[in-house]
């Protein structure tokens, strides 16, 4: 990115250009593109997939990607794409658009005065890849099997191994089930987030949540409901010593690792031990959910829980940290006879009125 950063004015006028000014120009040209979305807020690793899918299409046509008619769509995701993914076919088709859409919004000018050409996205609604890069459906277990999960997993405890990063595995997968925290941002909690005195419950600082379309870490405070705030405190005073002995010491993380900094302090957990140890839990407690069960699949236990408890979809979509609430409906999962339960009553309710109105 910080080669990237010296942007000439693209705003001077440019005499017929040759071939080595065109190449200069598109140089500057995908700079700006980078600042301009750097600007916008979206996220490094965001802007480096766009510019990475740029480049693969920018190969493969060999000349300036503003000079890719339909056509040249046409063939490059009808034929060379054709067999890929439809994730990698939706992300390049996406990154395109919106190069083009910068190259019409801020360059359409120059890039007419310097090659007689208009700029115009080769992406249209014939050639564009069909679908949406959206979550795949992920049906939790049901309230009883997550039960039975942590009956058996919280029993495990005391004749376990090793007890601190057993314990540690269990409180922080209980957590995603109870407050559907993300095992990244259960990774990146501070002892310090924790905030015991807001609210009923306490609350927790998510300060590392994921951002929408790449805007980067969003914020936001999860109460500790649904008995989160137990959960915690347990963890807190008959385990989270076993790792460290200074709770006051700044930056020290709530899951603590077992391995060690330079100073004698313990690193912070990586997710591959959470993933590993909820799987492993998962295969001796919950046999069938052995290779199924993840952290994601109990964050979507846990909205569809809070929605069965009573919970209104706003309330579910600020707990779990989305910006649309079309994300949330897509975490709730209606689980057992709740659709039928609903077809009975409403049935019973229209034949009691019939009943009453033929008295």
């Amino acid at each position: 990115m910080a080669a990237l950063a010296v942007v000439r004015d693209l705003r001077e006028r440019w005499a017929p250009a040759t071939a080595e000014e065109l190449e200069r120009f598109e140089t500057d040209v995908l700079s700006g593109f980078v600042l301009a979305r750097a600007s916008a807020g979206l996220a490094d690793g965001t802007i480096r997939g766009d510019v990475g899918h740029l480049d693969q299409i920018r190969t493969w046509f060999g000349r300036p990607l503003w000079d890719m008619e339909p056509a040249d769509a046409d063939a490059y995701f009808g034929k060379v794409l054709r067999h890929s993914p439809s994730g990698t076919r939706l992300g390049r088709s996406q990154a395109l658009s919106t190069y083009f859409m910068f190259l019409e919004l801020r360059h359409k000018v120059e890039i007419h005065r310097m090659t007689g050409r208009v700029v115009e996205c080769p992406i249209d609604e014939m050639n564009r890849p069909r679908g949406a890069k959206d979550a795949q459906l992920r049906i939790p277990p049901s309230e009883p099997e997550v039960e039975t999960l942590f009956t058996g997993w919280g029993g495990e405890l005391a004749t376990c191994r090793k007890f601190a990063p057993t314990a540690r595995n269990y409180t922080a997968s209980k957590l995603m089930s109870q407050v559907g925290l993300r095992v990244s941002e259960a990774c990146k909690l501070d002892l310090a987030d924790i905030k015991w005195d807001l609210g009923r419950f306490g609350k927790l600082h998510v300060r590392h949540g994921k951002g929408a379309r790449g805007s980067g870490p969003r914020e936001r405070m999860v109460p500790l409901i649904n008995g989160a705030d137990r959960t915690l405190r347990w963890f807190i005073e008959d385990v989270w010593g076993q790792f460290d002995d200074d709770h006051t010491r700044p930056g020290a993380p709530l899951f603590p690792s077992e391995r060690r900094c330079a100073d004698g302090s313990s690193r912070r957990v990586g997710d591959d031990a959470l993933r590993g140890g909820l799987k492993g839990a998962a295969k001796a407690h919950l046999p069938g959910w052995g290779e199924k069960l993840t952290p994601h699949v109990l964050r979507h236990f846990c909205a569809s829980q809070l929605y069965a408890n009573g919970l209104d979809l706003l309330a579910i979509q600020e707990v779990l940290g989305h910006s649309w609430i079309a994300t949330t409906m897509r975490y709730v999962h209606v689980q057992q006879t709740r659709v039928e339960d609903a077809w009975v009553a409403g049935t019973e309710r229209a034949a009691k009125r019939l009943e009453g109105l033929v008295r």
